[in-house]
């Protein structure tokens, strides 16, 4: 069975690594053969991530390959497509994805529809707002990583499907040995420049506050350009082979989110990260949050300031409720958001789309 990835992104982007490219191993496990044309390559993203220019013209190309790709009748059996066909073109540009005739799996795991139907600019709004009720309407299936993306998914698809997102509880472990004495508690966010903008930054005095206040510092991973730097802040470029260890060093591990319909669409993956390394968490109560942490279990969740620093203090004074709640989040995560839970489950799902169009 030959199946078309065609991711958004490059493998820069964390929806591309969590989404599509974990499955490699069970899909090729299972005989699949697998080609993946992806939209914008990693250079735009570094492009995004750096606030540099776009090169409009490489995305026109980008574009235009696609459409190519499209209208040459490829050997395909499946399409799994991410996101979007054709970002910012109307729906009538989403419908091109049917001239393949081929099945097609919709998959997403962000709000991406706010983009258009609450855009700021009427225009967006007007032209564009119900644009991926086409891709999602001439989709067999959709993957949706949460009840929220399902709710808008359903009544456009015959057959949605939460799939969260997951990931390798064998690479995301718990530290093997224990943290010294001596050394000031870390308190830790892991993202990308946009979610530390968007949710985190205007949160830091608080979060300063509160080190300050407890004697602990603050690890940050993934932040971008927009820091500052601070005695109690530490500030870690995002790398894939550093993310594990980064994790594992943490004692607490926190999501911070604002009520907003673009965060109530969120997958919740860096409550997953720490979770699956043992690390207990904290989380505004948004979205899928709720789901994920149960509060008093395997985290807190905390909404005022006050309740972010009564939950911060009582697991850096209680070393015992953090192994505890760090042990409950781990057992979550291999229950519900493991790899290797959801690895067989994507392939039976794939397996059954393409089965179901050629018995149709």
């Amino acid at each position: 069975m030959k199946v078309a990835l065609l991711t958004k992104y490059g493998n820069l982007a964390a929806s591309t690594r969590q989404r599509f490219e974990q499955y490699r191993p069970y899909l090729k496990g299972e005989g699949f053969e697998l080609e993946q044309h992806t939209l914008l390559d990693n250079n735009y993203l570094k492009q995004l991530y750096g606030d540099g220019p776009k090169d409009r013209g490489n995305i026109t190309l980008s574009y235009l390959k696609r459409l190519r790709w499209l209208l040459s009748k490829p050997d395909v059996d499946l399409i799994w497509l991410h996101c979007e066909l054709f970002p910012y073109l109307p729906g009538l540009a989403e419908g091109l994805a049917s001239l393949a005739g081929k099945p097609i799996v919709y998959d997403f795991d962000d709000a991406i529809f706010h983009n258009y139907d609450l855009n700021p600019r009427w225009h967006a709004r007007h032209f564009l707002g119900r644009k991926l009720h086409t891709t999602i309407g001439a989709a067999e299936m959709a993957f949706c990583g949460n009840k929220y993306l399902a709710k808008y998914a359903s009544p456009l698809c015959r057959r949605s499907e939460i799939v969260p997102t997951v990931l390798d509880t064998e690479k995301f472990c718990p530290a093997v040995s224990e943290r010294l004495e001596g050394c000031r508690l870390k308190i830790g966010w892991i993202g990308s420049p946009s979610t530390w903008n968007e949710y985190f930054y205007s949160m830091l005095p608080m979060f300063k506050h509160v080190a300050a206040s407890e004697g602990s510092q603050i690890s940050i991973m993934g932040a971008g350009k927009n820091t500052e730097p601070h005695p109690l802040l530490e500030f870690v470029e995002w790398s894939e082979a550093s993310e594990v260890s980064f994790l594992q060093a943490l004692d607490i591990g926190i999501m911070p989110l604002t009520d907003t319909p673009w965060a109530r669409g969120k997958c919740g993956y860096k409550l997953i990260q720490y979770m699956a390394c043992g690390v207990p968490v904290i989380a505004s109560p948004v979205g899928v949050n709720c789901e994920i942490v149960e509060h008093g279990v395997n985290g807190f969740l905390a909404e005022t300031d006050d309740e972010w620093h009564a939950a911060i203090r009582t697991l850096l004074h209680d070393p015992d409720l953090r192994r505890q709640m760090g042990a409950a989040g781990r057992k979550k995560v291999e229950e519900h958001f493991s790899l290797k839970v959801w690895g067989p489950r994507v392939v039976k799902l794939l397996r059954s789309v393409v089965t179901e169009r050629a018995n149709n």
